[in-house]
């Protein structure tokens, strides 16, 4: 072995040393923030009072009259088209409850509250009472006759009730939609308008084939 081959060796070793300090400097920078980045406070969790706050508790709420409307009509009914809805509402609502209360508890806030629904919105709304405690929801004398409703009649009172539960439901999501603080809020509501807004057209259709209106 010559010596210029002798001496190319150690040369590439400490070559190969400096490229993997290098590397390792780069991910150390890739992974971790600059000091400055590193000092910024995370953002605060929306005021108990905000609109972040109050949507997702009300709109807990009133999905999960919802979802227990769709189990009980997928029980009172064969009818495909309506079975099929009733789960889509199911999956859709009972995921973005679980959402809202996991915000809730992220933010450090209460799942309930004692003041009034919907205050959020800047005004107060007055139950109608018999179990209904925001627009749209049913009363408890509407879901007992959901239950002891069969077949068609099941169907179109099922319809009825989700329509009024939706329209009012896309209501309340679009005033979140446009005063909510923050990103998660903002976008979940503005996905229900559109969501709940194409059910209610689909409703009015199959309301039309059984012979009925909302």
């Amino acid at each position: 072995m010559t010596s210029a081959v002798r001496s190319s060796r150690p040369m590439m070793m400490a070559g190969g040393v400096v490229l993997l300090l290098a590397l390792g400097l780069v991910a150390l920078m890739l992974v971790r923030p600059s000091s400055s980045a590193g000092s910024a406070a995370p953002a605060a969790a929306p005021s108990d009072t905000s609109a972040d706050v109050g949507f997702a508790r009300d709109m807990s709420i009133h999905h999960q009259q919802a979802v227990e409307m769709s189990f009980i009509v997928r029980d009172r009914t064969s009818d495909v088209a309506v079975r099929r809805l009733a789960y889509d509402i199911i999956n859709t609502q009972a995921n973005q409850r679980g959402m809202m209360l996991g915000w809730l508890e992220m933010w450090g806030r209460a799942k309930s509250s004692s003041a009034p629904p919907m205050e959020w919105m800047g005004h107060t709304v007055t139950p109608r009472g018999d179990g209904s405690l925001m627009p749209g929801m049913a009363t408890d004398t509407e879901l007992d006759a959901l239950r002891a409703a069969k077949g068609r009649d099941a169907e179109v009172l099922f319809l009825k009730l989700m329509t009024a539960h939706h329209r009012a439901g896309a209501e309340m999501a679009q005033a979140a939609a446009d005063a909510a603080g923050t990103d998660e809020i903002r976008n979940l509501a503005t996905g229900m308008v559109r969501g709940q807004q194409s059910e209610i057209a689909l409703m009015a259709d199959m309301l039309k084939e059984r012979g009925s209106t909302a």
